[in-house]
Parts: structure tokens; C-alpha cells; sequence
């Protein structure tokens, strides 16, 4: 006689995906592929319409893509879709003084063919990336899009991981994923505490095209109130990240256009030639943050979800890519040996991965930043020498080169 409660059983242990990604941005879609070439199938979920994550219109928002964040793309298949659109960033400077006068006399010059692998890395606009990601996600069998839906509870047993939508449809998966930024719901309905700090800065982000070629520089130029960084786009464009005290920037962000460049201009310099506005304008609260654990029970958190940190040296999405890059290969080698994927020692492996790396990256962008962002003039002469050493021995350089490349520590396989 057929036993009446095994259908039941069967039905619970069903799985729409064997990931449930909350969070379609950058980080999101790339874990789906990368987790797509072990075989695992993924659901992600975004707020936003598809058609407004995949308009085509230039809207000045760029990223700056280390050397291993560009190996990833490549082994995803989607950096030859991007490849075109992106500018080498074939040197670096860095420099630090006041606006308007000009750079200290020690300053540091990173060049590209200084390291073996070639440019440290490659400057791409928001809409490039994001509609290279789109298209690979919709072309590969194994992810589903659900798109214009918010997740509004979520519940983790010890046999999935279910997650209920404003539309009241419910979806299960064997581990459901964070990717929905800073102010992460997947952590926050889970109980995860975040611990950080604001630094009462806040970044206008644009993009400026200029008189004068770039070729392929990027520059970093550390002031009393923030750093700006002026990063090279295809074309006479770039990129700017001016962090300035929120207050000023309050005031910056409300002017108009013209009296926006007006502001602009003693900071930038006249050595790019005339400057125009290209894009829209935007700003961004500036501060550390870190959750304290990236994972639990059929839960893991990549990217911003998991950790935010200053954008000195731009390493917000790459820290995220490589989350996606070493959680992808956790759950492909637990996969492959036949463990259950969402199972709490599983997951401990990426936590455990990441973890140290994250807190020491997020140290040194927060040790940076208080360092330059001061006029103290014994802070001033002591970090202008120690970039006039570093700019002198040529070992720690090639150093430092490798760190903005991406290319140190313990790099997950999609990156080598």
C-alpha cells in the first residue's frame, strides 16, 4: 500500500534553484555564472524592472576593474562583450597637496609594464558591464531572472532556504545569497549585525569629458577634505570620485551644471584642457562597514551586503567579484564531492576565505584615508616621504602594482 505522506516529503524537499541570489546589480548575475559552470542552477531577484537595469544611455557611473576582476569576466565569458567599451588604465599617480597648488614634490608613479601580466587594470562605464553581465544571465539555461519583485521574509531550515515575494509567490532554493547592498535585507532579516563607522564624507561622482587625451592615466590626488580621483573612460572621458566633507558636498551637489564645473575646476586642474560635464551627477555617503559574519546555515553575503569600504583605489566591486569568485568555487568543490551546498561547514569555508582578507582591505583604505584626509603638517611631511620612498625602491612598487592589480593574497581559481 502506497504511503499517503511520501508525496509531501518529496514536494518539501523540492528546489526551484539550487541558489536564490537576492540582488541583480554586478555581483549577483556574476555569481549565477560563475556557478552556472559547475552545474548549480540560480534564481536571482531584483527589484528593478530588467528594462531599467539594462538601458543603454550613458548616466556617468564607471568602475574600476583590477586585473583579476577582468581574469573573472574572462572565465564568465562576458569580457569580450565589455572588452571594446573598456580603457587600460596604464599608469597610476599619486599625489597629495592642496587645490590649486599643485602636487607635493614626492609622489608615487605606478606603470603598468612594470609587472609581466600587463595593465593593472581596466576603467568600464556602469552600462557596458551591466548589460554584458544581463545578456549572459539571459542566455544561459541554468539561471532565471525574476525582475520588478522585492523579498519581504525569508526562512532557512535545515532542508532549504525559502524566500517570499511582495506578490506573495514564494520561491526555495538550497542556499539563498545577499547581494542587495549596504543595506542588505537578506542580512538584516537574518539577524546579521553590521559594525563600521561614517567618515563625514560624502563622493560627487561624474564623468567629464576633456579638451585633452588622458592616455590611459589614472590619478589619485589626496586633499585636506578627500581624495579625487580622476580615472581615464574611453575617449577624452573620465571618471571622477571627488570626496569632500558631507556638508560641502551638500552644497556642491544642489548647484547647477555650470556652477558645478566652476567648483570643479580649481580641484581638477587645466592639464586635460577644457572640461564639460558628460553623464549625470551623483553622490554617495562615504564609510566602513562590516558585517560580522559573511555566512550561516544555507546563507552567505558577497559584495556590499557583506563589507563597505572607503573607494580609495576603487576596490568596492572588486572586493565583491572576488566573494563571487571564491563562493563560487566552495559550493562547485563541495558540489562536486557530493556534500549538501548549503550546509553551515560549507558555507564556514568562504566565510573563513574571505573574512581576513575583506578586514585587512578594509583597514588600509580606512588607515589611508584618516592619514591623507587632514592638514596636519607633520602627517603631511611623513606620508609625502613615505610616497617618495615607495616611488624609490623599485620591489615595494612592483609591490603595490600587484596589490591594485588584485593579484595577491589567496586568489580563487576563476582569478589566476
Amino acid at each position: 500500500m502506497d504511503n499517503p505522506a511520501r508525496p509531501l516529503i518529496l514536494r518539501a524537499m523540492e528546489h526551484d534553484s539550487d541558489l536564490l541570489i537576492v540582488g541583480g546589480g554586478l555581483n549577483g548575475p556574476a555569481l549565477a555564472l560563475a556557478a552556472a559552470r559547475a552545474g548549480l542552477s540560480a534564481t536571482v531577484i531584483d527589484a528593478l524592472p530588467l528594462s531599467a537595469r539594462s538601458q543603454s544611455d550613458f548616466d556617468g557611473r564607471s568602475y574600476s576593474l583590477a586585473l583579476a576582476s577582468v581574469r573573472l569576466l574572462r572565465a564568465l565569458g562576458v569580457w569580450d562583450a565589455v572588452a571594446e567599451h573598456a580603457q587600460p588604465m596604464l599608469d597610476i599617480k599619486v599625489s597629495d597637496g592642496h587645490a590649486g597648488q599643485g602636487g607635493a614634490p614626492f609622489f608615487l608613479h605606478f606603470d603598468h609594464a612594470e609587472i609581466e601580466e600587463g595593465p593593472m587594470g581596466h576603467m568600464v562605464e556602469d552600462r557596458h558591464l551591466r548589460r554584458a553581465l544581463l545578456d549572459a544571465v539571459a542566455a544561459n539555461p541554468l539561471i532565471t531572472q525574476v525582475s520588478g519583485e522585492t523579498v519581504t521574509a525569508q526562512e532557512i531550515t535545515a532542508q532549504h532556504a525559502e524566500v517570499t515575494l511582495a506578490s506573495g509567490r514564494a520561491l526555495r532554493g538550497r542556499v539563498l545569497i545577499g547581494s542587495d547592498g549596504r543595506a542588505s535585507g537578506t542580512a538584516l532579516r537574518a539577524r546579521i549585525k553590521r559594525r563600521g563607522w561614517g567618515y563625514g564624507q560624502t563622493a560627487l561622482v561624474c564623468a567629464i569629458a576633456h579638451e585633452k587625451p588622458h592616455h590611459g592615466v589614472a590619478h589619485q590626488f589626496f586633499m585636506p577634505a578627500g581624495p579625487l580621483a580622476i580615472l581615464p573612460l574611453k575617449g577624452n572621458v573620465s571618471s571622477i570620485v571627488w570626496s569632500e566633507t558631507s556638508a560641502n558636498a551638500a552644497a556642491i551637489h544642489a548647484l547647477s551644471d555650470d556652477e558645478y564645473l566652476e567648483a570643479l575646476r580649481p580641484q581638477f586642474g587645466d592639464f586635460l584642457g577644457k572640461i564639460s560635464l558628460a553623464g549625470k551627477r551623483f553622490t554617495y555617503p562615504l564609510g566602513l562597514s562590516v558585517c560580522e559574519r559573511f555566512s550561516g546555515l544555507r546563507l552567505a553575503l558577497v559584495g556590499d551586503a557583506a563589507h563597505g569600504m572607503h573607494p580609495i583605489a576603487g576596490q568596492g566591486l572588486n572586493a565583491g567579484l572576488r566573494d563571487v569568485a571564491a563562493l563560487a568555487q566552495v559550493l562547485s568543490e563541495a558540489h562536486m564531492r557530493g556534500e549538501d551546498i548549503g550546509a553551515l561547514d560549507v558555507l564556514e569555508r568562504y566565510q573563513e576565505w574571505r573574512r581576513f582578507d575583506t578586514a585587512t582591505l578594509a583597514m588600509a583604505t580606512d588607515l589611508t584615508n584618516r592619514l591623507f584626509s587632514n592638514d596636519n603638517p607633520i602627517l603631511r611631511l611623513g606620508r609625502d616621504l613615505g610616497l617618495g620612498a615607495v616611488g624609490a625602491l623599485p620591489k615595494l612598487r612592483r609591490g603595490f602594482i600587484r596589490e591594485a592589480a588584485g593579484l595577491t593574497g589567496d586568489l580563487p581559481e576563476l582569478m589566476r
